[in-house]
């Protein structure tokens, strides 16, 4: 994702328009898309500032106040499937799906690897 434009232009765009140009005579005249005239108008008039909004983020995990369920169960049941760990959580009020579970399990390191040395 690239970085936002500079407060300068969007603050020379914002002044054009409010001296009465159109939003497409600014887009042309200062290089940029006409949804981006309109939209650093609209937080401008709603704001009062042309700084842009949050970019990215982190989103929470859901399956880690679950980890020491999910370890339980693994250590317990050696023929739990993903899938059968997915319905138990489920049942538990924890809707996820199938790649949740499995990249839960890969991040923490946790095998699900089914073998006869596993008891």
């Amino acid at each position: 994702m690239t970085a936002p434009l500079s407060n300068d232009l969007r603050e020379r765009v914002v002044g054009a328009l409010e001296g009465g140009e159109s939003c497409r005579s600014v887009a042309a005249r200062f290089g940029v898309s006409v949804s981006s005239v309109v939209k650093w108008h609209q937080r401008y008039r709603a704001t009062g500032s042309v700084a842009p909004g949050k970019m990215g983020g982190h989103r929470k995990r859901v399956l880690e106040p679950h980890r020491t369920f999910i370890v339980e169960r693994i250590n317990q049941t050696s023929h739990l499937t993903l899938h059968g760990l997915k319905d138990e959580l489920a049942a538990r009020g924890v809707k996820v799906s199938h790649d949740t579970v499995w990249n839960f399990l890969r991040r923490e390191g946790l095998r699900f690897k089914k073998n006869t040395v596993r008891p």
